[in-house]
């Protein structure tokens, strides 16, 4: 069960362990809470996602094959902070007001866990975009 709740200021890895074990194999509860969309996400090897900030949204991320690099600072920061980086089977969070981005290292699929509803619309009322992860930052990473 993922030991995390989602009040968190600042986002992050996430733990999450094996629930239940036998002879067939194991259970992993990714996410146990309320939410309103799950998402699946493709993206090329270069690609960068988000560069924005939810007003009052947020999410968990679950990384089912690839390589992402994650970059999160808070709202109005100058700079481009590291990357923590994520691959198969991990799970991180995006708390709301926290600029975000993900660069993806190799081609990748993710899927999403998000509080508000992700239809187009009612995801861009929420959304505020910032171009913080630049070609050029991607550069240094893929």
């Amino acid at each position: 069960m993922i030991k995390h709740t989602p009040d968190a200021a600042v986002g992050g890895e996430v733990d999450a362990e094996v629930d239940f074990q036998d002879a067939r194999g194991d259970i992993t509860n990714l996410f146990l809470g309320g939410i309103t969309s799950v998402s699946e996400l493709t993206s090329k090897e270069g690609s960068v996602r988000a560069n924005h900030y939810h007003r009052t949204d947020w999410h968990y991320t679950y990384v089912v094959s690839g390589t992402v690099h994650y970059f999160e600072r808070a709202v109005g920061e100058a700079g481009v902070p590291e990357p923590q980086t994520f691959q198969d089977g991990q799970i991180f969070f995006t708390p709301p007001n926290r600029e975000h981005a993900m660069l993806f290292g190799e081609d990748s699929v993710i899927l999403t866990f998000a509080r508000n509803r992700r239809d187009h619309d009612s995801h861009e009322s929420d959304v505020v975009r910032v171009e913080f992860v630049t070609p050029e930052v991607a550069a240094r990473y893929v």
